[in-house]
């Protein structure tokens, strides 16, 4: 095991890899690319028609890269570090001599702007002058806009234009603006100089006046020598506000690391106002040129694997991912007319519109189960904030109705079972199409329409008695003679085959290892589908079915499949109290993370979407909510924590819940919560209760309260113990006091004692 008191925030290397696709990305909310990468990307703008919409291609003047002096020869040392802690990309260049270092970073607090900039200082004695050289490769073209130069603004060259084809029929292409600083071929330490700093700024803007203003505000820190000082500032804020880490192996600090890093390098700064989301994609902002990253298209991605990490570290954020679907909302109505179903279908693969943009129909006709995803984030959010101005002013409500009313018209009754069937779909395991009753899926529709009745009558709204009808009777898959959940009707478990033939009846995925194919009962699958069920999807198993699911398909899943798989099964075996096997099952997942910047391949030989943030997001849940037990519930949030092999313990800070901020710690004997703040007075006292003991412990703000590990939930105070919450003294139990055991046979997935 690698030394842990190692710093896990600093990935260093002295080469860069040999295939730039695993360069690390600079990415903020707005803008997008990778360190010496000719393109970059603006966030929501889209050049071409439906199937053919991807992101569009902008040359990036940031392709700069810093070369040696002549004559340095072996004694110059070369690094290359990504801090995470500063959000920054930086290279060395060192001889006895002097130093050269080149910084590349996506600002902060100012979205519109990307920077670098270059040092030179001497480390000798000497006055010579000293020389660097700038390799650039700008070019004013770009295959996806028809761009024109303008008249230069303070100092900054200007590009302007707008994109080829817009994503609908008719629809309006999308203006780009950018002005950046020119970049000379070498830069000069001066005869007598010491040391010397230069900085060149890009700027993105919709229009040319945004553009200006935006640089501007670069030059005005720049003149106050706090350019990139504003940003690490940033950065460290943030940083101290969130973070996820244990004690344990280096590679799993690290991993951690490097996946909240590059996930919340693609959200805004906490109290940023007036942001407009476009959605997260894959391969994030970085990726996404045609034939690259599934387009950078969102996909059920955001929602089911990004979006409860987010939720809990950074709400905002959260909520500007839920406005994109609402902002989507009548794309998705359209998808569902022409389909011939009621209310709404979001899409398979979504851009700006939220009509389908999935080159292959399959796809966007059978996977439907991303509607159920989409609520569920909806749910998730509710639960966590009460944010009930999203749902009855917003459109929140408007999203939740119509994802019903789509449900209730898709499925049809078969009077042999009595039940509700849904017929003709491709479940997650995309290897299966056309398949009826997708376990998955069926329990998905379950959950939306229970959830859709529940949030009617909080809002006041009449409930369709359709809804709770087709919920309490639509069919879920289950074989009780196996005591498993089959995938689908007529599913059987099986050998395992591998056939790497291709598809006569369905098109290959553009980016995965396997094609789509159809495949007898009992084959591989693609990835995780029916272990979804009870994490992260709410459905409550016993153990022994959890765990005869667990083992079914975790004989059947393809080692090629795509990077979150693995991390569900970890967290299904958390829930069951065999940490060997949920470490065993997560450290699959370090096969799709390269070294040495820690970015993340959709398959673990490297293939697929690169900057993979739904492998990051299914890796982040399996710590957050997998080694921790938290849960998002009506009633709170519950907690059962476990520690893995080898983890000594673990801490999740700046955790959200309905405007407190909480600190989550425990090792293998000790559980400890704090709330750190209150981000008003709106926000509800909060305490927690142990389970079975039913023992209720306040968290005032600024205190912390240590109990022996147990499982429990953290929830509003009742209104009598309000009052003495926030006088109350920091709480720990004697070390001599044991909680009784959780009573056998509970469900998985289900709240414990005393919860409604």
């Amino acid at each position: 095991m690698a030394d842990a008191a190692e710093d896990p925030t600093l990935f260093t290397a002295h080469a860069l890899p040999s295939d730039p696709r695993l360069w690390p990305t600079v990415t903020n909310a707005y803008l997008g690319t990778r360190v010496y990468h000719d393109t970059l990307h603006v966030s929501g703008v889209y050049n071409g028609t439906l199937g053919d919409t991807h992101r569009a291609v902008l040359p990036s003047p940031l392709n700069v890269r810093l070369e040696a002096p002549a004559g340095t020869g072996q004694q110059l040392t070369e690094t290359f570090v990504l801090d995470t802690n500063t959000g920054t990309f930086l290279h060395t260049l060192e001889d006895p001599s002097f130093r050269a270092a080149q910084r590349i970073f996506a600002h902060r607090t100012l979205p519109h702007v990307l920077a670098f900039s270059v040092s030179l200082a001497r480390l000798a004695a000497g006055s010579r002058p000293v020389t660097v050289h700038l390799q650039a490769a700008f070019s004013p073209e770009s295959p996806d806009m028809d761009l024109r130069v303008g008249p230069d603004f303070r100092g900054a060259r200007y590009l302007y234009g707008h994109t080829l084809a817009p994503e609908l029929p008719g629809g309006p292409q999308q203006e780009v603006h950018m002005l950046w600083t020119p970049v000379p071929p070498s830069l000069t330490l001066g005869e007598g100089e010491e040391d010397r700093t230069w900085e060149f700024l890009t700027v993105v803007g919709g229009s040319q006046a945004e553009a200006q203003t935006h640089l501007t505000e670069a030059l005005q820190l720049q003149a106050r020598g706090a350019l990139h000082s504003a940003h690490a500032q940033a950065w460290a804020r943030l940083w101290a506000g969130c973070g996820l880490d244990v004690a344990g192996p280096l590679v799993l600090r690290q991993a951690l690391r490097g996946a909240l890093y590059y996930l919340l390098s693609a959200l805004p700064q906490p109290g940023t106002s007036g942001y407009v989301c476009h959605g997260l994609s894959p391969g994030g902002l970085s990726n996404g040129s045609r034939e690259e990253c599934y387009w950078g298209h969102v996909f059920w991605d955001q929602d089911l694997w990004m979006f409860p990490s987010v939720l809990m570290f950074h709400p905002e954020a959260a909520r500007a991912l839920l406005e994109y679907r609402i902002r989507t909302l009548p794309g998705a109505l359209d998808n569902a007319r022409d389909l011939g179903y009621q209310g709404a279908k979001f899409a398979w693969e979504s851009a700006g519109s939220g009509r389908e943009v999935c080159p292959e129909d399959i796809y966007g006709t059978q996977e439907i189960h991303v509607n159920g995803a989409v609520v569920l984030a909806f749910q998730l959010y509710y639960h966590s904030t009460q944010d009930l101005q999203l749902f009855r002013e917003a459109g929140g409500w408007d999203v939740v109705s119509a994802v019903a009313e789509f449900w209730c018209s898709r499925v049809e009754w078969n009077p042999g079972e009595e039940k509700y069937h849904l017929r003709g779909v491709m479940p997650p395991d995309e290897y299966h199409s056309g398949v009826d009753n997708s376990v998955y899926t069926n329990v998905l529709v379950q959950n939306s329409l229970r959830f859709a009745a529940a949030l009617a009558r909080d809002l006041g709204q009449p409930v369709p008695p359709q809804w709770l009808e087709v919920a309490d009777n639509i069919k879920v898959p289950f074989d009780a003679e196996q005591n498993f959940h089959p995938e689908f009707d007529g599913y059987e478990p099986g050998e395992c085959t591998w056939r790497p033939f291709p598809p006569e009846s369905l098109p290959a995925p553009r980016w995965s290892a396997a094609p789509v194919r159809p495949l007898p009962p009992g084959e591989e699958v693609k990835q995780a589908d029916v272990v979804l069920l009870g994490y992260p999807i709410p459905f409550s198993l016993s153990p022994r079915v959890r765990r005869r699911n667990l083992e079914v398909y975790e004989a059947v899943t393809s080692p090629r499949g795509p990077a979150m798989t693995w991390s569900m099964f970890a967290v299904g075996w958390m829930e069951l109290k065999d940490p060997r096997r949920a470490w065993d099952l997560l450290q699959r997942s370090f096969a799709n993370i390269s070294e040495p910047f820690k970015v993340w391949t959709e398959n673990a030989d490297g293939s697929g979407a690169v900057n993979f943030l739904t492998g990051m997001g299914g890796f982040l849940q399996a710590v957050l909510f997998g080694f921790t037990g938290l849960r998002i519930t009506p009633a709170g949030v519950t907690f059962d924590p476990t520690c893995p092999r080898g983890v000594a313990s673990v801490r999740a800070s700046g955790l959200s819940y309905q405007g407190n901020q909480l600190d989550v710690s425990f090792c293998e004997d000790w559980v400890t919560l704090e709330t750190r703040a209150r981000a008003g007075p709106w926000a509800p006292p909060l305490e927690a209760e142990l389970w079975p003991s039913q023992a209720r412990l306040p968290l005032p703000p600024g205190r912390t309260v240590s109990f022996p590990r147990s499982a429990g939930r953290i929830q509003r105070s009742l209104p009598q113990e309000a009052d003495a919450a926030s006088s109350a003294p920091r709480t720990s139990f004697p070390r001599r006091w044991t909680p009784a055991p959780e009573p056998a046979g509970r469900p998985l997935g289900t709240p414990g004692p005393s919860a409604p």
